[in-house]
This record gives C-alpha cells, structure tokens and sequence, in this order.
C-alpha cells in the first residue's frame, strides 16, 4: 500500500490514497482580473484595441473564432490596455494570457 493521506472534509477524517494524476496536478491559482485569457483554443480574426488605450466595460477588444464561431471577447470592467500578448490570424490554445489591463 502506498503513502496514506489524511483529509478533513466537514469535520469527517477521510484517510486516503492518491493517485500520481492527483499528486501531479496543478495547484489551482486564483484569476487574475487584469487578465483576459483564452477560454477554448482558436484563431484571433481581428483586434480592436491597441495598447494604451482606454476601454469602457462592455467594449469588444477582439473576434476569436473557434468552430466555425466568432467569438467576440469583450472588456470586462473600464481600464487601458496595458499589453496585448496575441496578433491577428494566429492559433492560440486554452487559457493562453491574451491582454493584460493596466
């Protein structure tokens, strides 16, 4: 039997084993609001913005097209664009940091 692992779940002690896929896991880590991230692997259309400029909530900052669909990215809150990470016609995976608000 491999190493056993103690948790506490609503007061109840659960005494378990883990999996390599758990251990290896990433740690979760807490999103950043400044960031616009990718949500679903795709190719960026077309960008609005450029950086420094002021962007009210709501706006759309650019067209990312994944199946098909023109998914248009918006801004989240008002702010100014510190960096855009991605240019227009390139492929980009899950998760990928695609703006950065100053």
């Amino acid at each position: 039997m491999g190493d056993l692992k103690e948790f506490n779940v609503d007061g109840t002690i659960y005494i378990t084993e883990l999996t390599k896929k758990f251990e290896n896991r990433k740690p979760w880590v807490r999103p950043n609001p400044k960031h616009i991230n990718s949500f679903i692997p795709g190719t960026i259309v077309e960008i609005f913005v450029k950086e420094g400029q002021d962007v009210k909530e709501g706006e759309t900052i650019m067209i990312l097209e994944a199946m098909k669909m023109k998914n248009q990215i918006k801004m989240p809150f008002d702010g100014k664009i510190a960096k855009i990470f991605v240019t227009e016609g390139i492929m980009v995976p899950n998760r990928l940091l695609m703006v950065e608000i100053e």
